[in-house]
């Protein structure tokens, strides 16, 4: 894995372009949602997981995210009509232990509006702070040193294996709220 941090506004698409000829797969996380940045990046996308807390404001701020897609989504079809980018929702920071009513009713509120959502999420872990702590990625720290690695581990693939499973080109189309 490699990590690049130095991307801005106006190198955003080179290291995304640049990236995407070296791998197959680019992540790019970024923090915003309706800022140039976003925009520029969405632009390159083949699929967007939208990462949400599952609270009210940031909820609203997924919301910001969405209405990027559609944005974009509308640019595209000038030259392509049936143009659909394909993402997804992604409740992260969850506490695996309890399911809070909040979280419940915003996620229950998403699939009713017709917002995919993924059936699992990235729970709260230590583990998963301690990678920025530590500048490491999860399998590089020691258990001894961080707790709940193998917790977060496990979470981490469950997450991989629901994104392995959306096939971007097969899914179906969802309305168009443009």
């Amino acid at each position: 894995m490699t990590v690049v941090s130095d991307a801005n506004e106006e190198t955003i698409t080179d290291r995304i372009d640049e990236a995407a000829g070296q791998t197959p797969f680019v992540i790019v996380d970024l923090a915003g949602t309706a800022s140039k940045i976003v925009v520029m990046a969405v632009s390159r996308a083949d699929f967007v997981i939208v990462t949400t807390l599952g609270a009210g404001l940031d909820a609203e701020q997924d919301s910001e995210a969405r209405n990027v897609i559609r944005q974009h989504e509308k640019s595209m079809r000038r030259a392509n009509p049936y143009y659909v980018l394909p993402y997804v929702v992604l409740l992260t920071r969850t506490n695996s232990a309890i399911r809070a009513r909040t979280m419940a009713h915003i996620q229950k509120s998403q699939i009713d509006a017709g917002i995919p959502v993924f059936k699992s999420e990235l729970n709260e872990r230590e583990a998963f702070k301690a990678m920025f702590s530590f500048r490491q990625p999860l399998d590089h720290l020691r258990a001894s040193a961080v707790t709940t690695v193998d917790k977060a581990i496990a979470n981490v693939q469950g997450v991989s294996m629901t994104t392995k499973q959306i096939d971007p080109v097969a899914a179906p189309a969802r309305k168009s709220l443009c």
